[in-house]
């Protein structure tokens, strides 16, 4: 792959499907990783201002995995608009209650640019599963083996 010297258009983008198996993948780790594809930065001709970015689709979300006492001591705060009204969870609660992909979904949205029109365009191609199953076969993705790419990537536990 040859670098380009010219800016990138948003016509001229190529967007790939794949997906990936979260199952058993470090919460962190993967973040980061889908947040590159979103972005683009794995491309040559990655440009910032662009949407260059992959769609992602991510599988067996509800099966991810933290490293040391993130489960009960990592916590999530929201806000209910009122005085006083601040609510609170941990991430061991998220994943086994109602919307367990949410964990993966708010790690990758803090590691894309604040506050942006275009990483909320990001956002978007962005589809995680808590299952097995995704019903996005017509677009034939590339499945990419997130665990096997590094042994950290991966947890037993």
């Amino acid at each position: 792959m040859k670098t380009t010297t010219a800016s990138l258009k948003p016509a001229d983008v190529e967007k790939k499907w794949i997906v990936i198996d979260a199952e058993g993948a470090v919460v962190g780790r993967l973040a980061s990783f889908i947040a590159m594809r979103l972005r683009g930065k794995h491309r040559p001709d990655y440009t910032p201002h662009v949407d260059c970015g992959d769609n992602v689709i991510v599988i067996n979300a509800a099966k991810v995995k933290f490293t040391g006492k993130k489960l009960t001591d990592k916590i999530y705060y929201r806000h209910t608009g009122h005085p006083g009204g601040v609510k609170e969870t941990t991430a061991g609660k998220v994943l086994d209650g109602r919307f367990p992909e949410r964990v993966l979904e708010k790690a990758v949205e803090r590691m894309l640019p604040k506050e942006s029109p275009l990483a909320r365009k990001q956002m978007t191609q962005l589809r995680i599963f808590a299952g097995a199953e995704h019903k996005h076969d017509a677009q034939n993705p590339e499945v990419i083996d997130f665990k096997a790419l590094n042994a950290k990537n991966a947890r037993s536990q």
